[in-house]
């Protein structure tokens, strides 16, 4: 079973060069600490920045430099600032080829819910609607079932929805997972000291596995 950084550590290596890529709240940031150095990316926030670090060192925290999660961050050579309307515009665009996000719940079609639970104050959806409907391709971030062991991964989403049938993989601290475009996860990896079967146990949503099914690779 994998810990956050596991997980960011594993989502860093779908990262492509050249790609302009948006981080979610939570476990999604993580993963600006592990992309490889020898790829050129762009890590855009939609607050107002493009061009994020890793985060920042003590000695090297600035209290007004922050993502949309309002943690402190770093910016790399190059680094532009602005504000939110032009980022909306760059999202919305089709500018960002990369979204990861986190999620409490994602269905067998692609359907992402992960900006309310009701009952549950909440302060507003944020970015996300943007950003699933804009991005060529959404990575979700997530843990596999949730804390009285009930699966994320679903039939359909019980919470309300935040984009139809647009997340491509997701990444849990079982597995690593497609969503098939007729719909269906299908397993391609699995974590260290994890069996297939209790990932089969642990996926309410139709699970397609074919052949051996490897363990995730970090390096």
């Amino acid at each position: 079973m994998l810990d956050k950084t596991q997980i960011a550590k594993r989502i860093a290596r779908e990262v492509k060069n050249g790609q302009y890529i948006n981080l979610g709240i939570g476990i999604p940031t993580l993963v600006a600490n592990y992309i490889p150095e020898n790829l050129e990316v762009v890590l855009q926030s939609e607050n107002g920045l493009l061009g994020i670090g890793p985060f920042p060192t003590e000695d090297k925290i600035d209290p007004d430099l922050i993502n949309a999660g309002k943690q402190t961050i770093t910016m790399v050579k190059g680094s532009a600032l602005f504000n939110s309307s032009d980022s909306f515009a760059m999202i919305r665009g089709g500018h960002v080829h990369l979204t990861i996000l986190g999620a409490m719940e994602v269905s067998e079609n692609g359907d992402i819910a992960n900006w309310k639970i009701p009952g549950k104050m909440v302060k507003g959806m944020g970015g996300a609607m943007d950003l699933v409907a804009s991005a060529e391709n959404i990575i979700v971030a997530m843990q596999h079932c949730s804390k009285d062991g009930q699966s994320k991964l679903l039939k359909e989403c019980s919470l309300p929805i935040t984009g139809i049938k647009c997340v491509k993989k997701i990444v849990t601290d079982l597995a690593v997972l497609d969503v098939l475009p007729e719909g269906g996860f299908k397993l391609l990896e699995r974590a260290p000291g994890v069996t297939v079967e209790e990932i089969v146990s642990k996926t309410e949503g139709k699970l397609l596995v074919e052949g051996e099914i490897p363990e995730m690779v970090f390096d």
